[in-house]
């Protein structure tokens, strides 16, 4: 009790010290970031560093005095410092860059993949830079000396001299930071809070007051198109859609580990230049199944308009989405759609979290009771990270020794390249699979199989782990994905397409999700005002 007696200070005190906390606690990665950005070659750089903690204690200090009000200060500052804290861990742990895509997976994710970040470490970096500094804010008690006039005085003259430190810096050093920023564009997105609360301005203002969001019908002019053989068997494609699948580890490219041995044997056609719409799924599959290109994606306008999907069901086409991911984002919910985690199939199943051969679970069931052309989407979990050791049995450890926690950035690297290949492994197995269980259906259906990941990852590359970067500066390993296409014969010859053709499109072809939209419908032979040829990965190879 006397220690809390004793906890108290004045005003001005404690805008100093909560701008001494923002700056050198709670933005300890930006400097450090920032430092290391500049080449030390003459004093001017060595000045210019230090003018960096500066700059940004006297912008804590200018804001902490103008903005904080006696009634909101405590709430809001205890919120910022554990939000702070939250955003720093993940800054440092994983090179997360924060922003507004980053904020978005925030709200979206579910249980299973925030337990698949959680761990001893985070709690105890949470609690010791974000709930016991929030914690004494509260119970800290800021006295006032002197009369209501002379406090605003001082915060006015500490805000003037605050603004002035600013701008004398900026007169001197405007080059620098003009060059830090345009060479280091992710560095900004490191200052907290200020990430967070742009981040959540952003994701607010587009999800919550963006104004109509009526659905916007497109493609209700589908309909199925004439087919080249006169053979009346329905078609069935089924699309797998992968989860942090990165190109560069996928041995039907190129990989020297081999990690796609069955693929192999099926003959599918690989492009080896696909390329994803975002680097994180709450972007990139609604884009994906959109049909705006990747350069004009509106993510607003993506959430309340149909999609290829909707597309195909306009067409008379059976569509059914089955989820092993924590959700479509929003592009399955105006048609038949089931989570495989709710049936709780303890040989597949556990906490929650399922291997992707649940998506095959009694799928031969449901394929026996259609009567017309279907689309099945099948979501897998993939890879995802950063647990990656809980994405494939004990049947699929084959490269050794693996990283077996949620901890990656503690791994030894090889040992992670390990654990992810094994994920790769998996998915190699899942897919042959699919392709048996569709030859299987070869005689009844004209069959296919399209797959593609929705974004790659980063394995500790440039000190970056996960994803998420912001696409205009992420690396190749979150961008560039694998896609492969499995067509059988009969599909081939009721479809007049020509595999020869395909495979050598597919090995110097630049192609990405924006051309999904276009080859699902030409996949199925829908004609619409929507479809463009063009964007269709197969239609050149078509007689």
């Amino acid at each position: 009790m006397n220690l809390l007696r004793k906890l108290h200070c004045n005003e001005n005190t404690f805008n100093l010290l909560m701008a001494f906390f923002f700056t050198f606690i709670l933005n300890a990665v930006f400097l450090f970031h920032a430092w290391e950005t500049i080449p030390y070659q003459k004093l001017r750089d060595y000045l210019f560093a230090a003018t960096i903690p500066l700059v940004l204690f006297s912008a804590f200090l200018f804001i902490f005095s103008v903005a904080a009000l006696p009634w909101i200060r405590k709430p809001l500052l205890m919120v910022l410092v554990i939000a702070s804290a939250a955003a720093n861990y993940f800054i440092y742990s994983f090179g997360t860059v924060i922003d507004t895509n980053m904020i978005q997976n925030v709200f979206e994710t579910d249980m299973q993949e925030a337990a698949a970040l959680f761990s001893l470490r985070y709690v105890i970096w949470l609690m010791a830079a974000g709930i016991i500094p929030a914690l004494a804010i509260l119970l800290v008690k800021i006295k006032t000396r002197y009369p209501w006039w002379m406090n605003i005085a001082f915060r006015a003259i500490t805000a003037l001299v605050s603004i002035l430190v600013i701008l004398l810096v900026a007169a001197l050093f405007y080059k620098e930071y003009a060059s830090l920023v345009r060479n280091n564009k992710g560095l900004v997105k490191m200052v907290t809070p200020a990430n967070v609360l742009s981040g959540i301005g952003h994701y607010a203002d587009n999800r919550w007051f963006a104004g109509n969001q009526t659905l916007v019908k497109i493609g209700e002019d589908a309909q199925k198109g004439p087919l080249i053989s006169a053979e009346k068997k329905k078609t069935l494609v089924v699309f797998v859609l992968g989860e942090t699948a990165r190109a560069e580890n996928f041995s039907l490219g190129g990989y020297a580990r081999e990690t796609n041995p069955k693929l192999k044997q099926e003959g599918v056609i690989y492009y080896r230049n696909a390329t994803s719409c975002g680097t994180e799924t709450a972007i990139s599959v609604p884009c994906m199944f959109s049909n705006m290109p990747r350069e004009h994606y509106d993510a607003n306008l993506a959430h309340h308009q149909e999609g290829v999907l909707d597309v195909m069901a306009h067409a008379g086409i059976n569509v059914l989405w089955r989820e092993n991911d924590g959700g479509c984002k929003g592009t399955c919910n105006r048609v038949p759609h089931t989570d495989m985690t709710k049936w709780q199939l303890n040989t597949l199943c556990q906490d929650e979290s399922c291997l992707d051969d649940v998506l095959l679970y009694r799928l031969n069931h449901y394929i026996d009771s259609i009567k017309d052309d279907t689309v099945i989407v099948l979501h897998q979990m993939g890879s995802h990270g950063p647990a990656y050791f809980r994405r494939y049995p004990a049947t699929m450890r084959q490269f050794t020794p693996t990283c077996d926690s949620n901890q990656i950035q503690d791994c030894d690297h090889q040992a992670l390249v390990n654990t992810y290949d094994n994920s790769i492994l998996y998915t190699d197995s899942m897919l042959s699979e699919t392709i048996g269980l569709l030859k299987s259906y070869s005689e009844k259906y004209n069959v296919a199989l399209i797959y593609l990941s929705d974004h790659g990852e980063s394995l500790g590359e440039h000190g970056m782990y996960l994803h998420g970067a912001p696409y205009v500066f992420a690396p190749s390993q979150q961008t560039h994905i694998p896609l492969l296409l499995w067509l059988s014969p009969d599909y081939l010859r009721t479809y007049g397409i020509k595999e020869q053709c395909l495979q050598q499109e597919a090995l110097s072809s630049d192609v990405s999700q924006d051309n999904v939209f276009h080859t699902l419908l030409g996949m199925m032979n829908v004609q619409t005002t929507v479809y463009q040829p063009s964007l269709d990965m197969i239609r050149s190879c078509q007689s």
